[in-house]
């Protein structure tokens, strides 16, 4: 049997030894260095705002409420002082909200996208490596630094926003389940950070360029973040009902609705009952839930307002169900884009 013809030998034909899993880490860091630099930036700027508003914040919040007596008109002047305050944490809040999305825009999609839309993946594909493993050891090791950096800037965040959740000053109505903030604080940014990693990058391998995966991950996120503000997180836990009561003072109210025997009544209908009560308020049209005289007046004659509310007692509970959905969201996006990675042809 000539040389030409012999049948090689099995550890000629073996696959070569798979290069260690450290080599990758190197890679990923030298090629997306940009990309965490961006996030480091991003946050690290927002956290000395935070910090710097949170020390004055903390400062005139002190000032308040240790100011005696509180009728005074210097009292009254401190008080005033803080709700600049609270104005500036309202434009704070917004702003944040847009930071998960900008992490899964600018640091989850171009990951892929822009090796399938440059066409180096056909090399980085053919090396001992694997392109599974390629692709393994450049999400998870990126998912969870922005997970991490995410969950260490929410620590921040809920110290800056504490003054604002107390119930010591009378004008203060923030609620620890309050929607504003909620996904601001807890492991729930951290999630949200997180799943917009994985959505970026599901979007640059099916896209395969940057800028419409960076579009397409800016509007799945947002849809998914409306969706949970609106419909999903009010019902992680059966809202508890009270009827002619208010709901306690940190608690999240669901909503509210007028019955009579049992059978609920429209606002058309309680508006013609209040006709015959003129010196009312509510008399003149429209139904002031918050007027105890308006309730009073249905109450006596046979009508219930139910309040349905979340009590802020499960802001825990809720915090640990959104980031343990969403961290299974994330888990089966990037099982997904690795699955297309693999049968995706080099």
């Amino acid at each position: 049997m000539t040389a030409l013809t012999a049948a090689a030998r099995p550890e000629q034909d073996a696959s070569p030894r798979p290069l260690p899993w450290r080599r990758m880490a190197w890679v990923t860091w030298r090629q997306h260095r940009i990309a965490l630099a961006g996030v480091a930036l991003l946050l690290g700027g927002l956290a000395v705002w935070l910090w710097l508003e949170g020390m004055a914040a903390h400062h005139a919040y002190t000032t308040a409420v240790d100011c005696h007596p509180a009728s005074s008109g210097a009292c009254g002047a401190l008080v005033g002082y803080f709700l600049t305050y609270v104005s500036t944490g309202s434009t704070i809040t917004i702003v944040l909200q847009a930071v998960p999305a900008l992490i899964g825009a600018f640091a989850g999609a171009p990951v892929l996208a822009r090796e399938m839309e440059t066409g180096t993946f056909r090399y980085a594909w053919t090396l001992g490596f694997g392109r599974w493993r390629w692709t393994l050891a450049k999400l998870v090791p990126l998912g969870i630094v922005v997970a991490a950096a995410a969950g260490a800037f929410s620590l921040l965040f809920s110290w800056y926003y504490q003054p604002f959740l107390t119930q010591t000053l009378s004008f203060n109505n923030q609620v620890p389940l309050d929607q504003g903030v909620f996904d601001l604080r807890g492991v729930a940014f951290a999630a949200w950070a997180l799943a917009a990693f994985a959505i970026g990058a599901l979007a640059g391998m099916l896209i395969r360029r940057v800028v419409p995966a960076i579009v397409a991950t800016l509007a799945v996120y947002t849809g998914l973040a409306i969706a949970a503000a609106l419909y999903l997180r009010e019902h992680y836990m059966t809202p508890l009902l009270i009827k002619n009561a208010d709901a306690p003072g940190s608690a999240w109210t669901i909503s509210q609705w007028w019955t009579k025997g049992g059978k609920p009544v429209s606002q058309d209908t309680l508006s013609q009952v209040l006709q015959a009560a003129p010196q009312l308020a509510g008399g003149k049209g429209g139904i002031p839930q918050d007027d105890p005289t308006v309730n009073q007046y249905l109450a006596q004659h046979g009508y219930t307002l139910w309040t349905s509310y979340q009590p802020g007692s499960r802001f825990w509970p809720f915090q640990w169900i959104e980031g343990g959905w969403l961290l299974a969201l994330s888990v089966l996006l990037i099982a997904a884009t690795i699955w297309l990675v693999r049968r995706r042809a080099a």
